[in-house]
């Protein structure tokens, strides 16, 4: 098995499982990572993941050795890892302790949020082995960290720490060594205190919304708005403030 997935009440917690080969994606690793996600996808009960790393490292990025062998690493639906390319619908957290390179960072920015040790490093090397960072590290690195930091970053190839990674906004919470994983769950259970469709709509207004103009913003906002004033959990809301109790979501 190269990716494990087990559940925390509504949380799913996928872990890439190759600590000897420092987590590198390869052909297992994406389609164990897309089959994952599809279950998750598909289970009403699961309402936010987790992406983590086994061992000392999140993850180093493609497996050389299989690509050098003519190997196939990628999916057709997803991409790199299963998850690259992917349309979802529900938020994902990565979980790094350790070392997140290449496409272990990219990874990293398929997710929503991320929250990271100080034992992290985060970096795009792939120019100093005459490559390009595909699996769209490329167009993501700048929109969450500076544009001038993220050009430093593709065109050095350096990596830059996770105290850097949180002071510029790639991160969103940093935590001690071997904590990352608990901080992520912490997280989660913000999140998981709400409704799950109004937070699986939001996510979606921020995502179809980028890089467009307002008015078409303002469209996808009311589009997703009626979406959820036309569920159940609409109607839970307001009550459970009424009566003064905890809102019971059914994600319906």
């Amino acid at each position: 098995m190269a990716v494990d997935m087990r559940t925390e009440g509504h949380v799913a917690i996928l872990t890439i499982d190759r600590p000897e080969a420092r987590n590198a994606v390869n052909h297992d690793v994406s389609e164990e990572m897309e089959g994952h996600l599809d279950n998750f996808e598909a289970d009403d009960s699961l309402w936010i993941g987790i992406i983590a790393g086994a061992g000392p490292v999140f993850c180093a990025g493609a497996d050389l050795k299989a690509i050098n062998a003519g190997k196939n690493i990628q999916t057709q639906r997803g991409g790199f890892a299963g998850l690259a390319r992917r349309d979802r619908t529900k938020p994902l957290i990565a979980a790094v302790d350790g070392a997140a390179l290449a496409g272990g960072l990219e990874i990293v920015l398929s997710c929503d949020m991320v929250v990271a040790s100080t034992a992290a490093r985060f970096g795009i090397p792939e120019v100093k082995r005459s490559l390009l960072a595909a699996a769209g590290g490329l167009f993501r690195l700048p929109k969450v960290l500076p544009p001038n930091i993220a050009m430093q970053m593709a065109l050095t190839g350096d990596p830059i720490s996770a105290e850097d990674a949180h002071r510029h906004g790639l991160v969103n919470r940093l935590v001690e060594p071997g904590e990352a994983l608990n901080a992520a769950l912490e997280l989660a259970s913000e999140i998981t205190v709400n409704a799950p469709l109004a937070v699986r709509w939001s996510r979606r207004v921020i995502v179809e919304s980028d890089n467009i103009g307002e008015d078409e913003a303002w469209s996808i906002t009311s589009k997703y708005s009626r979406q959820v004033l036309a569920t159940e959990d609409f109607k839970e809301g307001p009550l459970a403030f009424i009566e003064k109790r905890a809102p019971n979501w059914t994600g319906r």
